[in-house]
């Protein structure tokens, strides 16, 4: 039984406010939890829950989502039983009234689903990653296949390329051995970018090295070279993905990348060129949010080697989930809890994207927390990829390490990359 939740503004990783929640259990048994935000954002996002107040954060404030936990929630959900996870959010849920979580704020929910999760994962004796498989009813075979950004570019680097991320895939079998590798390619990538751009290793939102590239291809050799100059072999040792978010450089039926303007059939051709000419195994968002009528194309354009995945497209939303998966437009779900708001809804998400036959990349957020649940997260629900930034930055490294420790209690292997060339 619920007996107390309180909660608070914290900053993330930005700067900005978020919220933190902790839940105490009448056993005994307290979990806190705190929630991350975005920047590159899809259209059908669940509603963050901000103050408006101008002369406070710039109006970022989430001092109204902090009160709605105390208040109108802990008022429905304290004193009462809930036996399981899908138990309470459907409270919340239902409390909140809303389809975007508007009135309550995803914020204000998701930090009272994270933090019951963990108070319940105590009161049981579990490590939360053991508590959310046994909730979900998935067994726990394997650790998330790394996916580290490099370079970045876009709404998380100020645009100085349209595309927002190019990332490394290590294929070493264990996170120990991917994070070393990763630590390499990275430091080949400082050396890269104060010899080719006479420009200090400054880092964009999530910890990827930003320099000055004059085009999206630049980006891309860049990123081959410094795998190359860390003595690894491209495509056999690091695997390239790349998160294009062409959503955010979509207008009126075209794509304006490197001063161009593709209608959706010459954007297909330029991501299969790239996929083509570099050892890219995973795409992301090659195409914008509602863009529907192409992704089949896209898809079918990049073939089986190419996981073809949906963030903006997809917001971890279980209907969009399905109408992708009905219209064959993706092969992968980009999972992020907070586009939903509640854990359970990003369950429902999950496993329509597993009846679809997809892969899942459990994905971190531009503005994060030194929280680590979504380490837990990635492994007790069996996520074939992990997303969570480079390896710079204190709230990334809190995942990373985090997924050191749970390898080093269980000992379980990395998972195979689908259809690895």
């Amino acid at each position: 039984m619920i007996q107390r939740l309180t909660a608070r503004e914290i900053l993330d990783s930005r700067g900005r406010p978020t919220v933190e929640a902790s839940c105490l259990l009448t056993s005994g048994a307290i979990g806190t939890a705190s929630v991350p935000s975005g920047a590159s954002t899809g259209t059908a996002e669940a509603m963050e829950l901000r103050d408006g107040d101008a002369s406070r954060y710039g109006g970022l404030g989430c001092l109204r989502a902090v009160g709605n936990v105390v208040g109108p929630i802990a008022q429905a959900i304290c004193g009462r039983p809930f036996e399981t996870q899908a138990d309470l959010d459907a409270e919340l849920i239902a409390l909140d009234g809303t389809l975007n979580k508007a009135r309550l704020g995803a914020n204000a929910i998701l930090a009272v689903s994270l933090a019951f999760a963990r108070a319940r994962a105590a009161e049981r004796g579990l490590p939360l990653y053991r508590h959310l498989a046994l909730e979900l009813g998935v067994p726990v075979r394997t650790l998330p296949r790394l996916t580290i950004n490099l370079f970045s570019g876009g709404k998380h680097a100020g645009g100085q390329v349209c595309i927002q991320d190019v990332l490394i895939v290590p294929t070493a079998r264990t996170i120990d051995e991917g994070l070393a590798t990763a630590f390499a390619v990275y430091q080949a990538a400082v050396a890269l970018t104060r010899r080719k751009y006479a420009a200090r290793a400054l880092t964009a939102d999530e910890g990827g090295l930003a320099p000055p590239f004059s085009t999206t291809e630049a980006m891309l050799e860049d990123a081959v070279e410094a795998i190359t100059a860390a003595g690894l072999q491209p495509g056999r040792d690091v695997a390239l993905a790349v998160d294009v978010a062409s959503t955010h450089f979509y207008a009126d039926g075209r794509y304006a990348l490197d001063g161009q303007a593709l209608d959706s059939q010459g954007m297909i051709r330029v991501l299969a060129e790239w996929c083509r000419r570099y050892p890219i195994v995973s795409l992301e968002d090659g195409l914008a949010e509602e863009d529907w009528e192409h992704w089949p194309w896209l898809r079918d354009a990049l073939g089986p080697g190419v996981l073809v995945v949906g963030d903006d497209l997809l917001c971890t939303n279980t209907a969009r989930v399905r109408r992708a998966a009905a219209a064959g437009a993706a092969t992968g779900l980009l999972l992020k809890v907070n586009q939903v708001g509640s854990l359970t809804e990003a369950a429902d998400a999950y496993r329509a994207a597993r009846e679809a036959g997809w892969q899942v990349t459990v994905s971190a957020r531009s503005g994060e927390t030194e929280d680590s649940w979504l380490a837990d997260l990635s492994v007790g629900w069996g996520g074939d990829q992990i997303k969570v930034g480079s390896i710079t930055h204190s709230e990334r490294l809190a995942k990373y390490n985090r997924l050191l420790a749970i390898e080093k209690e269980t000992g379980l292997p990395v998972v195979a990359w689908p259809g690895r060339r």
